[in-house]
């Protein structure tokens, strides 16, 4: 299993990073597309459709949403603010499952909440690339989120003990989270250090981080909640030793769109 996850990141990490920096206006948001595609076909799986010609029409349908979103740019604010409005409630959702699933148990509604993950992700990416130093604002909401991780691994796996969602993931903790969004909290504070941040610009950044994390911990536990409702252990196994490509990127899905949201707001 360690050497298909290694040899499967070294051959997935240049694609990604070429990908994500070297390319620029349609080229970008067709390599975004393509990997938001790929996790529809997983999602579709996970929303109760296990033929592949089910799936694959669910791709199409969300490939052809992109296209519409590419060719339309006035309907960014409104993808990104159903977006926020979305993850509010998988909060809600996340917090009460499996009570919650109930809401959510015909195929058609988990399609629609499918929809309300990956296209916002797509959206929040291309319009952060298309923004002045796009590139470091994508490197800053990565390192946010993989900050985060790192640090709640290391913190649960020390001082973990409450729970933090049982139903949903039980490895989880609140001193995992916690440990986690300090780390993401330093990160920003040492930047903010050494880019000399007023004490305002720092102190929005801050609460800004502390946002965008705690979203990301949702991301994450949302795919978690659906795939233990769809009794599979990952989204697809199309990275070999890492899992699908929902698996790499749902905490992603959550954070983008309000990174993107709130530094917009922030001007």
């Amino acid at each position: 299993m360690l050497k298909q996850r290694v040899i499967t990141a070294l051959i997935l990490l240049p694609i990604a990073l070429g990908g994500f920096f070297l390319l620029d206006g349609a080229a970008f948001a067709l390599f975004i597309g393509a990997v938001v595609t790929l996790g529809a076909w997983e999602w579709a799986r996970l929303a109760g459709f296990a033929a592949q010609g089910a799936r694959l029409a669910y791709a199409a349908a969300v490939a052809l949403a992109l296209f519409l979103l590419a060719s339309v740019v006035q309907l960014a604010p409104v993808v990104l603010s159903l977006a926020v409005l979305w993850w509010l409630v998988a909060v809600v959702l996340v917090l009460t499952y499996p009570e919650s699933s109930q809401l959510w148990s015909s195929a058609r509604i988990r399609l629609v909440i499918g929809l309300l993950i990956l296209l916002p992700a797509w959206q929040g990416l291309v319009l952060l690339k298309q923004w002045p130093q796009g590139n470091w604002l994508i490197i800053a909401v990565m390192v946010l989120v993989w900050g985060a991780d790192i640090g709640a691994y290391f913190a649960g796996k020390r001082f973990g003990k409450r729970k933090l969602a049982p139903s949903v993931s039980p490895g989880k903790s609140w001193e995992g989270f916690y440990g986690g969004l300090l780390a993401s909290l330093l990160i920003t504070f040492v930047v903010g250090l050494v880019r000399s941040w007023t004490v305002g610009g720092l102190l929005v950044a801050l609460i800004g981080t502390a946002l965008v994390v705690g979203i990301s911990v949702v991301g994450d536990l949302t795919e978690s909640m659906f795939k233990r409702q769809a009794g599979v252990k990952d989204s697809s196994s199309l990275l070999p030793g890492h899992g699908g490509v929902l698996d790499r990127i749902d905490s992603l899905t959550a954070a983008v769109p309000l990174f993107a949201v709130l530094y917009w707001l922030a001007g």
